[in-house]
């Protein structure tokens, strides 16, 4: 690649263009892989080595900014909030030591491998109920008819929440999306506010009912912690409710939608998976690897510091591409190209690195792995409906299809 080259995927870089991106990260990768965005005041990451380092290294580089607004909230939005009482605070990704520490160890021990083994006979009918729904039909919208609801379901009976309240918290979900990685107007961010205060609400209103009636859920448990003399207050508690009501479900979502698309795209590997069902653990780790959920996530330096031999000054905001650091062929050979049987995939940087990493990656790849498996065991003959332009959510972090019609059984 020639210096002009280089130059051309620096000026024609846009972090919040997600419909095709892997060209340009490519091209970065080779020839800028730490680089100044002046158009969002970011210095991007784009290489394997950098991101992971950067990730492990929670003390030069802070998670205090993977929350904040990539535009700044407008004053109306502002005094929405405000008299709205939204205080509402990362229930642990944005959050640093001793504090991330003291409430990642409270909520482990409560989100993890035992809860949800409890409930994978649940997964297993949600999942079922929803392939049931569309079976007779011969064709859905899969993002919308079947991953949309699914991991809301699941999510929910972990957290004792109604089946009923799906819809409002998706769609409190979405605005929270836009407004944390979107790149809204100001008279685009008002209604979103306003959902944001109500989300809060709820969610502080969820601490408030598990006290006065316990139950057999995320919630309660958290509850029940506090009272035996955890150190988490009532405020943390919804803060955790605010991020898992979001990120647990929401990148499982995409997750699902995203790995119908390549596999369908990938004949030969939905059909392996369909013979063979024992693929698909390592089908799962090389969907992360190859198409994520989440593509980029921000950092903030807190000293003067470099990366990968580029000078980064104290206070830059740095927005590592994991999406792009997840194809490098330094790391995965052919790093362009889909392998179920790659060995090495599940050393992608889909799930976050260090202290940060994602705590609900097991509860994740547990949905997925049972979705996967009923799919292709019901209609192994399911295909990309002919014609249709996929379209991705505008925003930095999030890979989430519009769309994705699919079909089964004879074609017309």
């Amino acid at each position: 690649m020639s210096v002009a080259e280089a130059y051309d995927a620096v000026r024609e870089f846009d972090p919040f263009d997600l419909n095709a991106p892997h060209a340009i990260w490519n091209s970065l990768r080779a020839e800028s892989p730490v680089f100044f965005h002046e158009p969002t005041g970011y210095c991007v990451v784009t290489r394997h080595a950098d991101i992971k380092a950067v990730f492990d290294d929670w003390q030069t580089f802070s998670s205090e900014n993977a929350q904040a607004p990539m535009r700044p909230m407008c004053d109306e939005g502002k005094r929405i909030m405000k008299e709205g009482g939204f205080t509402a605070y990362s229930g642990l990704s944005a959050r640093v030591p001793p504090d991330h520490t003291r409430i990642r160890k409270i909520v482990q021990g409560a989100f993890g491998p035992r809860r949800f083994k409890s409930i994978e006979p649940q997964i297993e009918k949600i999942v079922a109920r929803q392939l049931d729904g569309i079976a007779p039909k011969g064709k859905a919208d899969f993002f919308r008819d079947v991953a949309y609801e699914v991991p809301a379901f699941v999510l929910f009976t972990l957290m004792g929440i109604p089946d009923a309240d799906v819809p409002k918290v998706k769609d409190w979900a979405a605005s929270r999306a836009l407004l944390t990685w979107g790149d809204l107007s100001d008279e685009e961010q008002i209604p979103h506010a306003h959902k944001m205060v109500e989300y809060w609400a709820y969610c502080r209103g969820l601490v408030a009912a598990r006290k006065e009636v316990p139950g057999d859920d995320l919630p309660s448990d958290l509850v029940r912690l506090q009272a035996e003399g955890a150190e988490i207050t009532d405020e943390e508690i919804a803060g955790v409710m605010y991020s898992v009501l979001f990120a647990g479900h929401e990148t499982t979502t995409t997750l699902m939608a995203n790995a119908i698309i390549t596999l369908l795209t990938h004949r030969d590997a939905w059909d392996a998976i369909a013979a063979d069902p024992t693929l698909i653990p390592k089908a799962t780790e090389e969907i992360l690897r190859y198409t994520p959920s989440i593509v980029a996530w921000r950092r903030k330096a807190k000293v003067d510091t470099e990366i990968g031999g580029v000078k980064v000054p104290e206070g830059t905001d740095i927005l590592l591409i994991m999406g792009s650091g997840n194809r490098d062929d330094a790391v995965f050979a052919q790093g362009e190209s889909f392998d179920i049987r790659r060995d090495n995939a599940r050393n992608h940087l889909s799930m976050g690195y260090g202290i940060h990493f994602c705590l609900g990656s097991q509860l994740a790849k547990l949905e997925f792995g049972i979705m996967l498996r009923q799919l292709t065991e019901r209609f192994p003959d399911m295909r990309l409906s002919e014609g249709q332009n996929i379209t991705y959510l505008h925003n930095i972090s999030f890979r989430v299809p519009a769309q994705v019609d699919v079909e089964w059984g004879a074609k017309a």
